[in-house]
């Protein structure tokens, strides 16, 4: 009876001590790890949306994290890593490929004709037979899932069913970002000049539901930490299917 009790007595004491050790949150684990909140309740890095004053990408998906110092990378290790937070952001299934700009066209020259001094040449008019019909046009490319709202505008989105934004390589590294992304339907790809201190990457701002140019009213405008002035170019909305 004795041992009963003593056993009860150890347990009662074991049982409040575990209790008031609460399991870290998904959340401060992120922090700790990557040095920002990339939960859903924190707009996965990005509280603060693209058209106010003060926000900044929460996360950079793409092959050259070197190019975006100071904002998280999802590289696949750090993709594996978030995986086991379902509150987190998660990766697509498959990296993208190393991205490389297409090369600027060469400088375009021309060759002076020379002058003779010859009598002009004349032949006879040629005869044409009618030419034949065109090919037929091929096949539309396979569906990505998503059709396109509106094409290279001025101005971003800006509205209420914000979600995230962050910084790709290309348009399809976006989408790909939307796939992964619990309740996303919208993508807006574009430039911001000026406000990602020269970097040539896209922003991509994800939203729940489909947007039109009307909806996109974020010309830029907004002051940057060295006095300039942003503004958006090769803006383009795509919508899931």
């Amino acid at each position: 009876m004795r041992k009963a009790a003593l056993i009860f007595a150890i347990l009662a004491g074991l049982i409040p001590s575990a209790i008031a050790t609460p399991v870290a949150p998904a959340a401060a684990n992120v922090v700790a790890k990557l040095g920002v909140d990339l939960t859903a309740d924190n707009h996965y890095g990005a509280p603060v949306p693209p058209w106010q004053p003060g926000g900044k990408p929460g996360w950079y998906y793409g092959p050259h994290p070197e190019n975006s110092p100071g904002i998280p990378s999802l590289t696949p290790d750090n993709c594996k890593w978030l995986n086991q937070y379902p509150s987190a952001i998660h990766c697509p299934p498959t990296y993208p490929p190393p991205y490389h700009p297409p090369p600027p066209p060469p400088p375009h020259t021309t060759t002076p004709k020379p002058t003779s001094t010859n009598p002009p040449h004349t032949t006879p008019t040629p005869t044409y037979s009618p030419p034949p019909p065109p090919p037929p046009p091929p096949p539309p490319p396979p569906s990505d899932g998503y059709h396109q709202t509106f094409y290279d505008i001025t101005a971003a989105v800006q509205a209420d069913d914000y979600m995230t934004f962050g910084l790709v390589d290309t348009v399809d590294g976006c989408k790909a970002m939307c796939n992964s992304v619990e309740g996303c339907g919208f993508v807006n790809t574009y430039h911001d000049m000026n406000g990602k201190n020269g970097s040539p990457l896209l922003t991509c701002a994800l939203f729940r539901h489909c947007h039109s140019a009307e909806d996109a009213d974020n010309k830029g405008g907004q002051t940057q930490p060295d006095g300039s002035t942003n503004f958006i170019t090769s803006s383009d909305g795509w919508c899931k299917n």
